[in-house]
């Protein structure tokens, strides 16, 4: 399927994105491949296969919440690189 640039170009309005002559050319082409793809992928039989929203099933991946005894700070604090008065010492990170 082939895309015109106008359409690529109205898309960018919509986005409100500016792009040059090279990357409307670029896009074209690129979102042309794209749609040239799905396409392909519609003429496959799918009679017979349920939609999904995921090739796995997926189930609840989250444990129960247990109440549990904490480490402790000296072996939470035992591989930090740097720690201070009980605490981790990081990287200030705010100018």
């Amino acid at each position: 399927m082939k895309i015109t640039k106008d359409e690529v170009l109205y898309v960018a309005k919509l986005a409100r994105l500016n792009l040059s002559d090279d990357e409307v050319e670029k896009f074209a082409g690129q979102i042309g491949d794209v749609l040239s793809y799905i396409e392909t992928l519609n003429k496959v039989d799918t009679e017979g296969i349920n939609p999904t929203s995921h090739a796995n099933f997926l189930s609840n991946a989250f444990r129960k919440d247990e109440v549990k005894e904490n480490f402790g700070v000296e072996k939470a604090l035992s591989n930090a690189p740097l720690k201070e008065n009980g605490h981790f010492v990081v990287p200030k990170i705010v100018g």
